[in-house]
């Protein structure tokens, strides 16, 4: 795998969804994964137009690491695998939505879910 992001126009990604895609000044977009049968949202992850292509075919979700700056399939190193159910995109075509099948931890930290560590209080 590539350990850089490919260089612009050569993707192997759809070029009419290329065309639609709103990236960030970095090429990237935010993608939220989400376990599709019980609506967890599991984690949020960056994906670049190559890294949304191997999404796509592979079946396997495979972001792009702004720390390290390569590519990483979910679950290579930990098991913690995200089986893609469907890719979505949002209004603005600025945002993913992943909906997979999480085996394990989605969390780096070994939790489930990246967004139950920390809930903020709300006034009511």
């Amino acid at each position: 795998m590539s350990s850089t992001p490919a260089a612009p126009g050569t993707t192997a990604l759809d070029p009419a969804v290329a065309a639609r895609l709103k990236r960030s000044a970095d090429g990237l977009l935010p993608a939220i994964a989400q376990q599709y049968d019980t609506g967890e949202v599991l984690m949020l992850g960056w994906m670049d137009d190559e890294a949304l292509h191997r999404t796509l075919t592979t079946g396997r979700c495979t972001y792009w690491s702004r720390s390290r700056s390569e590519y990483w399939v979910k679950g290579d190193t930990s098991g913690h695998v995200q089986l893609v159910k469907s890719v979505a995109l949002d209004c603005d075509a600025d945002t993913l939505l992943v909906k997979v099948d999480q085996t394990g931890a989605a969390c780096h930290t070994g939790a489930r879910t990246c967004f139950d560590a920390d809930v903020l209080p709300v006034a009511r």
